[in-house]
Parts: structure tokens; C-alpha cells; sequence
């Protein structure tokens, strides 16, 4: 799968004309497919300050959460980090180690297995006494929303901020199996999360909101959830295959 950059190039040219000394002006425009490989990044890009924390051939950067090594249960498969199945509420998570973030925009495409669960972290703190990324990390909520096997409440959808803020899915949902490409932006002015294009929410962190819901007593057993304004990247395994590729990301 490649993904596109739309750019349009203006021709413009002058015709004279065959009886006046006036020149008429006609413009046209073409729209130009610009081709951009997965896991790569265009010039655009490169200049605007995005990084790749995936080539799409190498585990480079990554390894198990408070781990040394990159853990069994992911696999480079065809251009994509590739979860088996094989985590679960506990164990299984991979970091991105070589750096922390703290303001930033992210953007990842993903799928995930036929009533899959699965999920991205940031501002993870790694230290024996966590047992995963969620205990401190808030979450992009990735999961096979028409498939799942239980109900799910709406701040366990989709594009959710997980136990947080719900997300506005609708129209956007595609069926497991198929790629989505999904965004974050996270500034102490403003948060927002994306999928498929739409925005599906957006937030004030820190804010008297925010700390209300922070404090509403889904977190009581983890003290530390969202405390650190900056932390590791996390792709979660929570016993379902999952994929993902594009993975990039920008400081603000």
C-alpha cells in the first residue's frame, strides 16, 4: 500500500491574437498524483521535521516494555509491525526506546484481527513497579468496533481517548482487516485525535475537565496514569493480531 500527495501544477500561457495587440491569459490545472512509499517520508515532510520510527524492515528502536530485547510476539511482516496474539491485559507491549516525547503530532496505519483490541500509548514511564504501558500512558483506542465480541462503552471505542474522552466514529468505521490511518496531536493547548480523516475528538490535558475525568475513579488502581508530561511511544498486544506501518511522528 503507498499512500498519495495531491499537488497541482498551474500552466499558464499567453495566446495572441490574430487581429488586437491584446493577450489573453489562460490558466489550467492538473491534478499530479505524487507517490510515496510506505514507511518513508516525503521531502515535504522531512523539511516540516517528521521522523519514521519504523523502516518497514527492521525492529530498529523497539523492544518489549521495561524490557532489552524485542519480545516473540511481534514480527516485521510485510512492511508492518505485526502483534500475534500473544500479550494480554499484562505483558506483550513493545516501546519505542531511543526517545521520549512530549508535544507532538503522530501518525500510524493500522489493522487488527476479526475482534481484535489493541492500542497505541504515549507518554509512557517505564519502571519495574508498572506492569504495562496503560498504568501511565494515556491511549488511541484501537479495536474492531463492529466485531467485538462484548458492547462496548463509548469511551471504549474506537479513536477514543481510553476512559477518558469518547470519540465520533460514525461514517469512519472500517471492518477489521482493513487499513485505517489514524492521528494525534497533542499540545497542553489543544489534543485532538483523528481516524480515516475525521476528527473524533479533542481536549484541554490538564485542564479542570480533564482532571475531573482523570479523577472519576476509573484510574484510583493507577495512581500514576498521565502524570508525566512526556514518556515512550507503546503499541500494545492485547491478544489479537495486529498491524501497524507509517508510523511517524513530529515535535511541537
Amino acid at each position: 500500500m503507498k499512500h498519495k500527495i495531491i499537488g497541482l501544477i498551474v500552466l499558464t500561457w499567453f495566446v495572441n491574437s490574430c487581429s488586437t495587440d491584446n493577450k489573453e491569459t489562460v490558466t489550467d490545472e492538473e491534478e499530479v498524483e505524487v507517490i510515496v512509499a510506505d514507511n518513508s517520508l516525503s521531502d515535504d515532510e522531512k523539511s516540516a521535521g517528521w521522523m519514521l520510527l519504523f523502516d518497514g524492515e527492521n525492529t530498529d528502536g523497539w523492544r518489549a516494555f521495561n524490557g532489552e530485547e524485542f519480545p516473540d510476539g511481534w514480527v516485521v511482516d510485510e512492511g508492518s509491525l505485526k502483534a500475534l496474539g500473544l500479550g494480554g491485559d499484562i505483558g506483550g507491549d513493545i516501546v519505542f526506546a531511543p526517545m521520549d516525547f512530549e508535544n507532538f503530532e503522530m501518525e500510524f496505519t493500522w489493522k487488527i484481527g476479526p475482534g481484535g483490541n489493541s492500542g497505541v500509548f504515549y507518554h509512557v514511564i517505564e519502571d519495574p513497579k508498572y506492569a504495562a504501558p496503560y498504568e501511565t500512558g494515556p491511549e488511541y483506542q484501537v479495536i474492531d468496533q463492529r466485531g467485538f465480541e462484548q458492547p462496548l462503552e463509548d469511551w471504549q471505542s474506537l479513536a477514543s481517548d481510553y476512559a477518558m474522552y469518547p470519540g465520533d466514529i460514525e461514517s469512519v468505521v472500517k471492518p477489521a482487516g482493513e487499513w485505517n490511518v489514524s492521528r494525534i496531536v497533542f499540545s497542553e493547548n489543544g489534543a485532538s485525535y483523528w481516524l480515516n480523516g475525521k476528527q473524533t475528538l479533542e481536549f484541554i490535558p490538564y485542564s479542570e475537565d480533564w482532571m475531573k475525568r482523570r479523577n472519576s475513579g476509573k484510574w484510583d488502581d493507577f495512581p500514576d496514569y498521565a502524570k508525566s508530561k512526556k514518556g515512550l511511544i507503546s503499541l500494545q498486544d492485547h491478544g489479537s493480531e495486529a498491524w501497524f506501518k507509517n508510523i511517524k511522528i513530529r515535535p511541537l
